[in-house]
């Protein structure tokens, strides 16, 4: 049996980015079913800074942790972002960059030549992007040095963390039971499982979120021979059916698929698969000719897209940490003091609610099936 102040059920970029903040004001101990830290969502996300997701909570998340970001190279570098329209799609173009707007004065209008120049590939004209917004502050986030990043800061703090490590029964006031028969015990108890945190809750004789894991694809393609993709923005429609990025010399190209699913080790089917595929040729005038690589992980929601952070009101010392969606990493940095200051009983992080969001706003008590709506 092992003690701790903070048990995190979950090593994926939620829980360790706060246990790192929480290893600094007592033992923390992070539990994580699998093998490697990150497995699951977190190991297989694109991992982009961005404004054009999320409603307005989740673009102050992203705005706050920006500068954290920005602070450190080594975590991310600097690559632009273009939404592009053709004309059906332009008023859902014309309300993103409005929601952008809020928090960023950097976006730009571009026209259909303004597009050609920043992605040569995608189809311009009749039938094609007439207009777009392109945001040169978009950050290309690297997973894996974030997850090592909070992974060391734990370690370094006293922390320990624990993989290979399947719950199968909990207690309250809270006490962990392993597969292999191990006990741990902590009187608070985060929740970041990610698609499986209403299955932990369940363990724990808590009511459930109403989580929703929804399962999205990717596909990865060689570019024209000759073409210079570096430079390439990540590309998104305003349709909300289609992205690019560019990544080592080849395309990361997603359906954008939000495919209703069951918690666990998510593979791509091929009909999404040759979604991608046709969606790629549609947009631009990339061939495929071979898809080098696929994959799906999958991104769990809040039934309002907003991830929550806070104790449940049913049951004290249980902590939820879920529902991140496709943000949890562009979200980490804000995510992770606002756990702190929930938990610890630190300030709230200085200029978070200026941009929109406190306590309330990721509260899980405004997804309890009595809360008023």
């Amino acid at each position: 049996m092992s003690g701790a102040d903070f048990l995190v059920i979950g090593g994926g970029i939620a829980g360790l980015s706060a246990a790192a903040s929480l290893a600094a004001h007592g033992r923390v101990l992070v539990l994580e079913a699998e093998e490697a830290l990150g497995y699951h969502s977190s190991g297989r996300s694109v991992a982009f800074s961005h404004y054009g997701i999320g409603d307005a909570a989740v673009r102050g998340l992203t705005a706050w942790s920006h500068a954290c970001f920005e602070a450190d190279p080594i975590l991310a570098r600097t690559a632009g972002s273009l939404y592009f329209a053709d004309e059906a799609s332009r008023p859902r173009l014309n309300a993103l960059g409005a929601g952008m707007a809020r928090f960023t004065d950097a976006i730009e209008t571009v026209d259909a030549g303004g597009i050609a120049r920043l992605c040569p590939a995608l189809r311009t004209g009749g039938g094609g992007a007439v207009t777009g917004l392109y945001d040169p502050t978009g950050l290309k986030l690297d997973a894996d040095a974030l997850l090592q990043k909070y992974a060391k800061d734990i370690r370094a703090k006293g922390g320990h963390i624990l993989t290979g490590r399947r719950i199968t029964a909990i207690e309250p006031a809270w006490s962990v039971r392993t597969e292999a028969g191990e006990r741990h015990e902590a009187p608070i108890l985060i929740d970041a499982a990610g698609s499986w945190a209403d299955r932990i809750a369940a363990l724990a004789g808590v009511d459930p979120l109403g989580l929703s894991p929804r399962r999205r694809t990717i596909i990865v393609v060689d570019p024209p021979a000759g073409a210079e993709t570096a430079d390439w923005p990540f590309v998104h429609s305003a349709a909300g059916d289609f992205y690019m990025l560019p990544e080592a010399g080849r395309l990361l190209v997603s359906p954008v698929d939000e495919i209703e699913d069951d918690p666990g080790d998510a593979a791509p089917e091929d009909y999404d698969v040759a979604l991608a595929a046709d969606r790629l040729e549609h947009y631009t005038n990339v061939p495929v000719t071979r898809i080098a690589h696929r994959w799906a992980g999958l991104r769990t929601f809040t039934r309002d897209r907003v991830p929550t952070a806070g104790f449940a009101p049913d049951a004290p010392g249980f902590f939820w940490l879920a529902g991140q969606g496709g943000y949890g990493f562009q979200t980490a940095p804000a995510m992770a003091a606002a756990v702190e200051s929930l938990i610890a009983g630190t300030p709230w992080p200085d200029g978070l609610a200026a941009l929109g969001v406190t306590a309330g706003t990721i509260g899980p008590e405004r997804l309890r099936a009595d809360a008023c709506c």
